[in-house]
C-alpha cells in the first residue's frame, strides 16, 4: 500500500483558519512533504538528543522552546537551529509565544523549512494538527457498496451488482435514514479500532437506480437525508436466497467482515421476494444498538430455554427420586 502524504500548503491552505496559521516565511518550503502523523514537541531535539525525532512529521515550538533559546548566546542559537533545521524535517509550526528570534527566520529559509506561526496553544495545537492528519493520511481502500446511516449506526451493505443494495437504501432514505455512499465506497482506517466509509467527491449525494437512472438525494430529500462520513458500525452482506443454504435462524453465531485490519460485526441477508429487506435492516441495526448496551435477544433466549430445561430435568429427578423413597 503506498504511503498518503500531504504537502505543507495543503495544510495551510485546509486548515490555516481553524487552526489560526500564518506563513512567516512567504511559500518557503510550501512543497516540502509531510507523511507522518506526529506533531512533535521539539523538547531535548535542540539540546542535541535527535534519535527521535521525526523528520516527516510536523515540529512544534512552544513557549519553553522558545524561552530556552534566548537563554543561549547568539553563536550557540545559530548552531542549535542550524542543526535542527539540517534534520530536513518539512515545517515547524510555532505556537502562541510573545517573540520569536530573529535566527529561526535565517536558518529556515537558508534550509527551505516553512516556518508557521499558530495562535493556539501548544496543547490544542498538537491535538488539532494530530487529528487532521490522522484523518487526511490514514490508510484508504475503496469497495463495490452501499452505505447508510440507520439510527446512528453506519451500515455497510455489500453484494453482487444487481441483488438490491440501492432500492434497499433508498427505501431507508424515505424512511428517514441517511445516505453516506452509492455504489463507491471509500473506507479509510481513522484510529486504531475505527474505520470510516465515505462516497468520492465526484459522485457523492447521488445515487444509480436502475430503470430511474441518476438521482441527487440532496436535491430530492434535503441535506437530513444524507452524511458526508461515518464509522462503519455494522456490514450487511445480501445475497440471493438458496434454498440449499442453511441460514442462520438463531442469531448465536456471530461473524465478522475484515477491512483494513479491522473486524466489523457481518450479517448475511438472504433477498428473496417479498421480504421486507429495509424493515430487517433497521431491526438488524436496533439490534445491534442492543448488543452494544449488553443486551443479546438471542443469548438471553437461549439462557432461558436452557434455564428453563434444567428446571424441567431437575425436577423428573426429584420427581423418580421421591418414588424410589416409597417404594422402599
Amino acid at each position: 500500500m503506498m504511503k498518503k502524504f500531504i504537502q505543507v500548503k495543503d495544510l495551510i491552505n485546509e486548515k490555516g483558519k481553524e487552526f489560526q496559521l500564518s506563513a512567516l516565511t512567504n511559500k518557503t518550503g510550501f512543497e516540502n512533504i509531510i507523511s507522518s502523523t506526529r506533531a512533535q514537541k521539539a523538547g531535548l531535539v535542540l539540546v542535541g538528543f535527535l534519535e527521535h525525532l521525526i523528520p516527516s512529521g510536523i515540529q512544534i515550538f512552544g513557549n519553553s522552546e522558545i524561552y530556552f533559546l534566548k537563554t543561549l548566546p547568539c553563536k550557540k542559537q545559530k548552531e542549535v537551529i542550524d542543526n535542527f533545521f539540517a534534520s530536513k524535517i518539512p515545517c515547524l509550526v510555532i505556537s502562541k509565544t510573545p517573540s520569536i528570534p530573529e535566527v529561526i527566520y535565517e536558518s529556515a529559509k537558508k534550509r527551505k523549512v516553512s516556518v508557521i506561526k499558530s495562535n493556539l496553544y501548544s496543547s490544542n495545537l498538537i491535538s488539532n494538527i494530530t487529528s487532521y492528519l490522522e484523518n487526511r493520511l490514514a490508510h484508504t481502500i475503496t469497495i463495490h457498496g452501499v452505505m447508510v446511516e440507520v439510527f446512528g449506526v453506519g451500515v455497510l451493505l455489500l453484494g453482487k451488482s444487481g441483488v438490491g443494495k440501492s432500492e434497499i437504501v433508498l427505501d431507508l432514505i424515505v424512511k428517514g435514514h441517511r445516505l453516506v455512499a452509492d455504489d463507491v465506497v471509500e473506507i479509510k482506517r481513522t484510529s486504531l479500532n475505527t474505520i470510516e466509509g465515505q462516497s468520492p467527491i465526484a459522485i457523492r449525494h447521488h445515487m444509480e437506480i436502475r430503470g430511474l437512472g441518476i438521482i441527487n438525494i440532496k436535491d430530492l430529500f434535503g441535506v437530513t437525508s444524507i452524511r458526508i462520513s461515518k464509522k462503519v458500525h455494522l456490514v450487511v452482506e445480501l445475497e440471493e436466497w438458496k434454498t440449499s443454504y442453511e441460514y442462520d435462524r438463531l442469531g448465536l453465531d456471530e461473524k465478522t467482515h475484515e477491512i483494513l485490519g479491522i473486524k466489523i460485526p457481518k450479517i448475511v441477508m438472504p433477498v428473496a421476494p417479498g421480504r421486507n429487506m429495509s424493515m430487517i435492516i433497521e431491526i438488524a441495526a436496533r439490534n445491534y444498538l442492543l448488543k452494544k448496551m449488553g443486551y443479546h435477544s438471542a443469548e438471553k433466549l437461549n439462557q432461558k430455554l436452557i434455564s428453563k430445561i434444567n428446571e424441567e430435568a431437575r425436577a423428573v429427578r426429584n420427581e423418580r427420586k421421591a418414588k424410589k423413597q416409597l417404594l422402599f
